[in-house]
């Protein structure tokens, strides 16, 4: 018990943490964006002030206040200052919280399953790259190099050194190509069929680390079961929040969703397909 309250412990801080990534890693790729275009038409781009995953310091959007330590305590803080900042009263997005518990709650189980081994640290590395690009992709549509190809040759290395149970390199080889190739070739079969973009290469990239880390027998299982849950959000978005069918929805959520399930359910689901 006393292990399981630390790790909760651990997976509510990395999840604070993967609250700063979420917010601040889009905005860096956009700053960097807007300085190489600068660079390539030949304008002076002003110097931009530093802005990292550690500087500035985290404050309030809407009145600039410097967040302090006692502030930034996983879910007690935003419970004890009831949702709201401290200085100006502004309401806090009640995402903080929930990405924090969803981490802390995805390593509990992550080690539950795999134990307090090198397989569980895997585990919960993998998990809490997922739910990073999760969030980011539902707020961006964008699925950053920056997250994918390390999760991605993570996966490989934690394959070659045996922390992913049931997967052989070669295994985890074959599924990074194959988890690639699958999606460019739908991508471009729908692009020929319809005339434009269906998804996005972060896409392809993001199924190629799931088949790095969980193998190539996973692959039919993901790529089935992201898709009736992306259907199914997709239906109850549209029915209970009148979102216009017509515009186009992230596809990595269930991506990445589905690629969690595979870890926890993956090996008697795969049996149903690939028995023996």
């Amino acid at each position: 018990m006393t292990l399981l309250v630390l790790v909760a412990v651990v997976g509510l801080c990395i999840g604070s943490f993967l609250n700063v990534v979420i917010h601040r890693l889009p905005r860096m790729l956009e700053q960097g964006w807007r300085t190489q275009c600068a660079e390539l038409s030949g304008e002076t781009a002003q110097p931009a002030a530093r802005y990292n995953l550690l500087v500035p310091r985290s404050q309030c959007p809407a009145c600039g206040h410097r967040i302090g330590a006692l502030e930034n305590i996983p879910v007690l803080s935003y419970l004890f200052l009831r949702g709201h900042c401290l200085a100006c009263k502004a309401p806090i997005s009640a995402r903080y919280p929930i990405v924090e518990l969803i981490t802390a709650a995805l390593t509990v189980a992550a080690i539950l399953r795999f134990g307090a081994t090198p397989a569980g640290i895997a585990a919960s590395v993998f998990l809490w790259m997922l739910v990073a690009l999760t969030f980011i992709d539902f707020d961006t549509q964008l699925l950053p190099d920056n997250l994918t190809l390390p999760l991605l040759w993570a996966g490989l290395f934690a394959n070659l050194v045996g922390a992913v149970p049931s997967v052989t390199l070669r295994d985890a080889v074959i599924g990074a190509i194959a988890g690639y190739l699958l999606l460019w070739l739908i991508y471009w079969a729908f692009k020929l069929i319809r005339g434009k973009e269906g998804m996005g290469y972060g896409d392809f990239k993001l199924l190629a680390a799931l088949g790095a880390w969980l193998g190539w027998q996973m692959l039919p299982l993901i790529v089935l079961l992201s898709s009736v849950v992306g259907a199914a959000i997709g239906i109850s978005l549209v029915a209970f929040k009148g979102r216009d069918h017509q515009i186009p929805l992230a596809f990595g959520p269930y991506l990445a969703i589905a690629g969690a399930i595979a870890l926890f359910f993956g090996k008697p689901l795969v049996a149903l397909y690939l028995p023996g």
